[in-house]
């Protein structure tokens, strides 16, 4: 190995793949031998036949469903309001400072933090888990597209003016097709945090989900099933981030170059 040398493809995916092997050997190690009580941590077995019995016993594709939907919509309706906002933070100088200060101050409050209100202006139902995603989300979005708006090459908006484009025309022809590359990639990162922010609402009034299921399984000792809900986020999470990413290249192909 030396510093910044790349590596190709097969050898990533071999070097990802023996970091997981060996995370199993260590769990199994700590188990199976003896060294953890399976009070506290179950075995990789015992976690498989758990999930097994959620799948085919306790509807748990349904929680599965159910999570999915909530990071989608909280998400979604983040983004729509976020991205905007950010762009015309990005484009014009008196809009930036005029929300910049609330939007940093903002994206530091954590969102469980206004469960207890959301619950009181929402209710327990679906839109209270909806706006927990959306407040995690939409203030990290706003500020990142905001920064990768106005980081747009000076030289590009000047020859844009120089050949007669007007305002809007800056912002549509030179703007976003400069930046949409980025903020595609803004989102694809903001979504991984929005599956933290789902299983947070999810663990508070809730009769659904993966977070509810975890909260359920914990009030049973039961450490297999705690695992595999886990190991069921990661793994969606995994996916929609390799999705995201496909999409992204596929939208985007210079970005590659």
């Amino acid at each position: 190995m030396r510093p910044l040398d790349p590596v190709t493809s097969k050898r990533r995916a071999a070097y990802g793949l023996a970091f997981f092997v060996l995370f199993v050997a260590l769990w199994s190690w700590a188990t199976f031998g003896g060294h953890v009580s399976k009070t506290f941590l179950a075995n990789p077995l015992t976690m498989v036949q758990e999930g097994v019995d959620l799948l085919t016993q306790h509807g748990f594709l349904f929680d599965i469903g159910m999570t999915i939907w909530r990071v989608v919509g909280g998400f979604a309706l983040a983004a729509v309001i976020a991205v905007p906002l950010g762009v015309l933070m990005g484009a014009y100088k008196p809009v930036e400072a005029f929300l910049e200060p609330f939007v940093s101050f903002a994206r530091y409050l954590p969102a469980s933090a206004f469960i207890p209100l959301l619950i009181l202006w929402a209710g327990i139902g679906e839109l209270q888990k909806l706006l927990v995603i959306f407040i995690g989300s939409v203030f990290q979005v706003i500020l990142m597209v905001a920064v990768t708006v106005g980081a747009t090459r000076r030289d590009l908006v000047e020859a844009a003016y120089t050949l007669g484009a007007g305002d809007r025309g800056i912002i549509r022809r030179v703007l976003l097709p400069s930046s949409a590359p980025e903020i595609a990639e803004i989102l694809r990162l903001v979504l991984g945090w929005a599956w933290t922010y789902v299983i947070v609402a999810e663990l508070i009034g809730s009769s659904s989900g993966i977070g509810h299921m975890i909260t359920d399984s914990q009030a049973l000792l039961n450490t297999g099933q705690i695992i595999f809900g886990i190991i069921v986020i990661g793994l969606i999470g995994l996916i929609s981030d390799f999705l995201f990413k496909a999409f992204n290249a596929w939208l985007f192909p210079w970005k590659l170059a």
